[in-house]
Formats: C-alpha cells, sequence, structure tokens
C-alpha cells in the first residue's frame, strides 16, 4: 500500500513540474485531450465528451494544460477537444454544443491568466532566490578565507612563508588583462607556492569540455588523459576531485587532484589537474585552501569581465560596485525586481568633520558602497539590492535620527543631501554617470 502511494505521489508531483522544450509541450497538448476523449469513449461511447453529463469531465485535460503552461496550451488543448467533436458528430453540426464550448473555453483561460501570472511570480522568486544564494556563497568563501589567515597568523608555518594576505593580493593582480598563458602559469606558480604542488597543469574548458593542450605547467607533467575518472567527474560536479575519492569508487586515477575552475554563476573557466604533491600535504585543509583560492580567482575574472564596460565609461568606479550595478540591472531586465541608488552629497563642511566615512560605517550588509571625491565636494554612492523608493526612504530616514542623535542637525544643515537614483535596467550607465557628475559639479 505504502509503494502504491509513492508511485501515485510521484506520478501526481510530474503535474507539478513542466518541460521547457517545445516538442514535449506540443506532445501533451495533443495527447492529453486525446486520452481523455478515448477514455469518454470508452465510458459512454453515446456522449464521450460529456456534453449531457453532470460535470463536464473533458475540460479537464486543457485545464491541465493551462495549469502547466499558460492559456496558449490550454486554448490549443480545447482546439483539441473542438476537433475531436467535430470528428465525432459528421453530418449534425447543427447541434453543436456552444454554451459548453463558451464555459469550457472561458474556464480554460481564466486559468491559464492564473497560471501566467503565478509561473511570473516564480520566475521571479527564483532569481531572486539565485542572487541572494551568490551572495551568501560569496560571504561564506570569504569566511572561510579569513578563517584561514587567522589560522596562518597563528601558527606561522615555516613550509609556508607567504600569508593568505600576500596571496590575496597577488590574486587579485591577476585578470583578463593579461595574456591567458601568462595568467595562467602566474596563477599556477601562486599555487605551487602555496598549495605546495610539485607537478601540475592548468587546462583552459571550453563548452564544458576541457582542452588536453595545458595553458601553464609546472615540474615534468605527463599528457593529460581527459577520460580519466578524476577529470571527468570534476566537469560533471563542478567541484573538487581527489584520490581518495576515486579509491573508495574503486576507480583507478593517475591524478591526484582535479579541480575546476568555477565562479559564483557555475561558469567554470578552467581546470586544475595535480600530478604530484608531497605526502602530508594531501590533507583536508590544504585541499580547502587549494580550493578558495582558485574560487577567489575566478570570482575575480567573472567580477572584472561583468564590471569592464562600466569600468571603460568610468574608470573610478570599483569593480566590485560596477559589477554589482551590472548584476542588479540583469535582474531587474529580466525578473521586474527593481534595486535603487542613494546617493549622499557633501557639502566641504560635512567633509571636514569626516561624514562620508563615519556614514559609510552605517551601511547595510548587502549593499556596496562608491565614495567620489570631487574637487569642492564628495558624493557616497550606496547600491541596494533589490530595493525600490521605500527602501531608499528607509535607510535616509535611519541617518536622519542618527545626525540628530550625534550632532543634534538634520542632514541638510550638516551639509548632506540625498538623492534617490532608481538603477535603470537598461543603461545602468547613465545613472552612475549622473552620480559621478553630483560629485565633479
Amino acid at each position: 500500500m505504502g509503494r502504491v502511494f509513492q508511485l501515485t505521489g510521484a506520478l501526481v508531483g510530474r503535474l507539478t513540474t513542466t518541460e521547457t522544450r517545445p516538442t514535449v509541450m506540443l506532445v501533451e497538448m495533443l495527447l492529453l485531450p486525446l486520452v481523455t476523449v478515448a477514455i469518454g469513449l470508452y465510458a459512454n461511447a453515446e456522449d464521450p465528451l460529456g456534453v449531457q453529463a453532470g460535470f463536464p469531465w473533458v475540460w479537464l485535460a486543457p485545464v491541465i494544460l493551462a495549469l502547466r503552461y499558460g492559456p496558449l496550451a490550454g486554448l490549443g488543448g480545447a482546439c483539441i477537444v473542438l476537433l475531436c467533436w467535430l470528428a465525432l458528430n459528421i453530418g449534425h453540426f447543427a447541434e453543436f454544443p456552444k454554451v459548453f464550448f463558451l464555459g469550457g473555453l472561458i474556464l480554460v483561460m481564466l486559468v491559464g491568466e492564473f497560471s501566467s501570472l503565478w509561473q511570473a511570480r516564480t520566475r521571479r522568486a527564483e532569481t531572486v532566490q539565485m542572487y541572494l544564494d551568490q551572495r551568501l556563497e560569496h560571504l561564506v568563501r570569504q569566511y572561510y578565507l579569513l578563517r584561514l589567515s587567522h589560522d596562518r597568523l597563528e601558527q606561522e608555518l615555516i613550509g609556508r612563508p607567504m600569508s593568505m594576505r600576500d596571496a590575496l593580493s597577488s590574486l587579485q593582480r591577476l585578470g583578463p588583462s593579461d595574456a591567458p598563458a601568462e595568467s595562467a602559469q602566474l596563477l599556477l606558480r601562486l599555487l605551487a607556492q602555496y598549495c605546495q604542488l610539485e607537478t601540475a597543469t592548468l587546462h583552459a574548458v571550453v563548452d564544458d569540455a576541457a582542452i588536453a593542450q595545458p595553458l601553464a605547467e609546472i615540474g615534468t607533467p605527463r599528457p593529460v588523459q581527459l577520460d580519466d575518472p578524476l577529470v571527468v567527474q570534476a566537469l560533471e560536479t563542478g567541484k573538487l576531485c581527489h584520490i581518495s575519492q576515486a579509491l573508495a569508487s574503486q576507480r583507478q586515477s593517475q591524478y591526484l587532484i582535479v579541480a575546476p575552475m568555477q565562479d559564483l554563476g557555475g561558469t567554470t573557466y578552467g581546470l586544475l589537474v595535480v600530478h604530484e604533491m608531497p605526502f602530508f600535504s594531501l590533507q583536508e585543509e590544504n585541499l580547502q585552501t587549494l580550493n578558495l583560492l582558485l574560487g577567489y580567482y575566478t570570482d575575480g575574472l567573472s567580477v572584472q569581465t561583468l564590471a569592464q564596460p562600466v569600468i571603460e565609461r568610468l574608470p573610478e568606479c570599483p569593480a566590485e560596485f560596477a559589477f554589482e550595478v551590472q548584476r542588479l540591472a540583469h535582474i531587474g531586465q529580466t525578473t521586474r525586481v527593481p534595486s535603487v541608488i542613494v546617493a549622499l552629497e557633501f557639502l566641504p563642511r560635512a567633509v571636514a568633520r569626516e561624514l562620508p566615512q563615519q556614514i559609510l560605517r552605517l551601511k547595510r550588509e548587502l549593499d556596496e558602497s562608491w565614495l567620489i571625491e570631487g574637487p569642492q565636494r564628495q558624493v557616497l554612492a550606496l547600491l541596494m539590492p533589490l530595493g525600490d523608493a521605500a527602501t531608499a526612504e528607509g535607510y535616509i530616514s535611519r541617518i536622519e535620527n542618527w545626525s540628530q542623535q550625534k550632532s543634534g542637525q538634520p542632514l541638510a544643515e550638516s551639509g548632506v543631501f540625498a538623492h534617490v537614483i532608481p538603477l535603470p535596467a537598461q543603461a545602468p550607465v547613465e545613472a552612475l554617470q549622473r552620480i559621478q557628475d553630483l560629485a565633479h559639479a
């Protein structure tokens, strides 16, 4: 009984998942009404569509299609039902049940409209959740990097003269502006120095497939076998794999570690293959350090690549701020979830009291900031993700209360003026240009 219930639950659960392939949707739109009519023929051959029945069961098929795919699919299912009636009543078209089909079409269109509305809301919520998950993963990575750096400061290992701070500073200097081969070689040398790699290769990944010819190498590696179990597993899972996993699953691998270079968005840039390293270095802490350094580097690549159009127009804009602007503009364009920028303009008397630095400490955790220094004034731009004018007004009210408590003066008397600028989905650079012009007015 329990097994039958599980099987039924699995079949019913499939009704809540829609196929994105048009061919599958068309097949469902054709077969579901036909199956319903066939059941009607089996149950009551004289009235298979249930025109005279107490309940129009045949309309369940178009209603289900409208719920799953929207009004167009439901309308297509209704057309199939209409064609079935015409095929079963050749020569009796004068008896066409107008009220039966009119009521069914109205029901299908209402259900389809309801489905379209909630599908749009679901897509919007999924996009926002994906953005928040990426930010959370970024914070987790930063937390682990900070913890590792703290451990290094405590232990001061003789075999690792480089600190985590030095390693991250070196990674920040590498980017897409460098030649790919030179950048890959510098990255590999840094990993070898910090994680004690002896023989390793770095390969480019194109369309989720690794290129056999390495971009960079250290030691004397052998040609890489792309069908090796660890290489295949790393590309499929997008996670670091090591020899212990291969041995646990009774597979033979030629390599000790295979790690994909994947950013927060899931894009794979390259593949690190470690052939040889000291035995005592193949431990959990070193693997975690290697994975985090690769993730930090690839995150920097994605940030600089996406932020490049903004930085070319506004060279003073920080890369993190430009990246977040581009990403939030894309979210606003695809899901219509807005974001807003609060630009705080500081007059010379406010700058002299160091109010920009003090207010900067009051920003929210998810906000990105850009302090623009002009010849006479400064402008602090605060990017507030997934917020609107109400969010901006709430923040301005908070710092207004802070100013009253600290100096007994409102922001305007202290020389601080707030500007609320919605982040446009189409041309975010224009909004940033307006903010920069405030500082140089």
